[in-house]
């Protein structure tokens, strides 16, 4: 079961929230604001409607990390598009490049 927490006055500022664990997850739309992924956190990636979204865990522990993609296929429910593609990588062009 997961919870949401929404910014009313910034609609990329969701936050999911497992009720049964300590996960939580910031979502990141793409196409509005810029992301720079912490290297202490898990990211994941996903479509929806034409839109690309990053999720981040906040403090993930290692107990809550099998339950990450459970939390983002139940948001890209949330959206109304169950049949998002959850991405492990940044598929924006350049941003997988390691320096």
């Amino acid at each position: 079961m997961y919870l949401l927490a929404t910014d009313p006055k910034n609609e990329c500022r969701d936050v999911i929230h497992s009720r049964d664990t300590d996960l939580k997850i910031k979502v990141f739309c793409l196409d509005k604001e810029r992301f720079s992924a912490d290297p202490n956190e898990i990211q994941l990636f996903g479509y929806a409607d034409g839109k690309l979204y990053a999720f981040e865990t906040i403090d993930i522990k290692a107990e809550d990390a099998l339950d990450v993609v459970g939390a983002i296929q139940w948001y890209a429910e949330y959206l109304e598009f169950p049949e998002m593609e959850i991405l492990p990588e940044d598929p924006r062009p350049g941003q997988n490049i390691a320096m």
